[in-house]
């Protein structure tokens, strides 16, 4: 019962130098991260559960299903309707589970979880996550693999929110070298796509948000020669993070509403593998084999005041 003291169960803390981070036990999931006793990312307190989905894991699939429904070789599932204003089920099935620690060192903790099979997703998967603190900040690397007997559809995303902690949010500068985006529905719900370039939307070229509002999903990264995409976020003094993906991660969502704080001020920048409604349109969707493991990488490095 001690265990459940707190609302987000055990905190496994890591550190490297000045860098702090907590991982928590329900849902795997990024509760803080600090440099030098500053967020980096916005989290929310060891007392709270997480909210605005702020440092969880979102699998089987990320952001939104329509009507919960999805067919799989000619069967229809239908998953629990949680964001019911929307009629969407949302950001899967792993953020509120109990996960385990499967090790520990003082820069790194591996947590694992394993999702039981249930007749709306019946594909058991094990999910393992080892988060660390380095030279280059805050890592991330997944690990799922199927443990059922049928392939399993799947997909991942993460959801942290960077820079937070800014007088002015319209202040904020950020920079997101994408060539396309998806126009959704009022459910949130993609609808079509469209090129960046020229829209409000277009940060191609670092600059102030400047009073833009997003709830967007992005893909046509532009990545460096080893694969890694990039968005920055900074603040007029040049400090903020820098999230970079690997090319499991194929796609991004931008989001700039409140956060977890209930205030505006930072960005949530949520690597995907596959855009929303991914179970329902099967657009870059997993099909995960039995037995076989998919990974993926992606992390938060820290840029200090200039």
């Amino acid at each position: 019962m001690a265990r459940w003291k707190l609302p987000s169960g055990a905190q496994w803390t890591i550190n490297h130098r000045d860098q702090h981070a907590t991982i928590v036990e329900l849902g795997g999931g990024l509760r803080e991260y600090t440099v030098a006793g500053q967020p980096v990312a916005e989290g929310y307190g060891e007392h709270e559960l997480a909210g605005k989905a702020a440092g969880q894991v979102l699998a089987p699939w990320p952001n939104r299903t329509g009507d919960g429904q999805y067919t799989v070789r000619g069967e229809t599932r239908q998953l629990a309707i949680n964001e019911p204003g929307k009629r969407n089920a949302i950001h899967g099935l792993v953020r509120w589970l109990s996960w385990h620690r499967a090790d520990q060192t003082p820069e790194s903790v591996t947590v694992a979880v394993t999702l039981p099979p249930s007749p709306a997703y019946p594909y058991p998967l094990e999910l393992a996550i080892t988060w660390s603190v380095g030279e280059q900040g805050l890592r991330a690397e997944h690990t799922v693999v199927n443990l059922g007997n049928q392939p399993a559809p799947f997909g991942l995303g993460v959801h942290p929110y960077l820079a937070a902690g800014t007088a002015d949010p319209d202040e904020l500068v950020l920079h997101a070298p994408v060539t396309e985006m998806l126009t959704t529905d009022d459910r949130s719900l993609p609808v079509g796509r469209e090129p960046v370039a020229g829209t409000p939307f277009d940060f191609a070229s670092p600059r102030a948000i400047a009073g833009t509002a997003f709830d967007t999903t992005f893909r046509g990264l532009e990545r460096d020669g080893h694969g890694i995409y990039r968005t920055t976020v900074t603040r007029p003094d040049g400090s903020g993070a820098e999230l970079w993906q690997d090319r499991s991660f194929g796609w991004v969502q931008l989001y700039n509403g409140t956060g977890p704080s209930g205030q505006p001020g930072s960005v949530a920048v949520e690597p995907m593998t596959c855009p929303p409604d991914a179970l329902r349109s099967g657009e870059d969707l997993i099909a995960l084999q039995p037995g076989d493991r998919w990974t993926g990488s992606w992390g938060i490095t820290p840029i200090r005041p200039s």
